[in-house]
């Protein structure tokens, strides 16, 4: 069986495919949307990886998609009209993931109409999360409302504890960055919370910071929640603390001093969650960047 498997981030999409567990080939197309990238959108990029399967005469059974926010849904799914329904009600706590991977699902079942797709959902991996992890500091009301820490990258989180014993903690550091305590198999903690959002200073996205701020910016910026909402996510971060660019290749080629003062906050925000989690965890086995 020919398995396509197509991982969509917020600036890339990555695509495999295997003949059963072998890899048959593989590539990825990076800084999509960016003044750098070859690609203004991910359906642009879909359209050429449609190209170059076409080209090598591939033959495709299954299509796995990665989604990144999949709510309350544990296991993978085939994708069908509801699944897709259900994941276009949780893309606003993750629009830069949640939006082109709904686009790039759409499409891709106009490009492959043949073949069967399914779903596997990174936040699956944090429903073990405890509950003194996961609830928020605010009205407990809101908790049963479904405001709580999901978690995301976990595909990449549970793919490297599978492979290590004891306490582990994992780094995933890329345009999105997250990072997760691990003991027994199981998540017990992670930076990224209800949305992806939380956390780590990112590429573009702020990660955490004073919730006062917030109502500050509209008071005293006159701010509008759509503005701020595109500044915490797609204006901050290594982005608008350098004023350069959101990738650290280039920040790290760079001699600004405000492209060293991100990169300096990136690790600095990188060895706290590290510390917190050997703390968590009462000590550590295993480091994973």
């Amino acid at each position: 069986m020919n398995i396509l498997v197509l991982n969509v981030g917020s600036s890339s999409i990555k695509y495999t495919l295997f003949k059963n567990t072998k890899i048959l080939f593989s590539n990825l197309i990076e800084r999509i949307g960016e003044k750098k990238g070859k690609f203004k959108t991910h359906s642009l990029a879909l359209k050429e990886i449609k190209t170059q399967l076409t080209l090598k005469n591939a033959n495709i059974d299954v299509i796995g998609h990665r989604v990144v926010h999949g709510g309350k849904i544990k296991k993978p799914s085939k994708i069908t009209n509801n699944i897709i329904k259900k994941l276009k009600k949780v893309a606003e706590l993750a629009p830069l993931h949640e939006i082109p991977e709904i686009k790039v699902i759409e499409l891709s079942h106009k490009l492959f109409p043949k073949q069967k797709q399914y779903a596997v959902f990174d936040t699956a991996f944090y429903h073990t999360l405890p509950n003194k992890a996961k609830i928020y500091g605010i009205p407990y009301k809101f908790f049963r409302a479904g405001i709580q820490k999901f978690g995301f990258h976990g595909l990449s989180h549970k793919y490297v504890s599978q492979k290590l014993k004891g306490k582990t903690i994992t780094c995933h550091l890329g345009s999105g960055c997250s990072i997760t305590a691990i003991k027994n198999k199981k998540a017990i903690d992670t930076s990224l919370g209800f949305t992806p959002l939380e956390g780590l200073v990112m590429g573009t996205r702020s990660g955490s910071l004073d919730p006062a701020i917030i109502p500050y910016l509209i008071k005293h910026q006159k701010l509008s929640l759509k503005q701020i909402d595109q500044l915490l996510n797609r204006k901050s971060g290594l982005l608008g603390i350098s004023g350069i660019s959101n990738d650290l290749r280039d920040l790290l080629k760079n001699k600004n001093p405000r492209a060293k003062l991100a990169v300096e906050i990136f690790i600095y925000k990188i060895t706290q969650y590290i510390g917190s989690y050997t703390a968590t965890l009462n000590g550590l086995d295993n480091l994973v960047f």
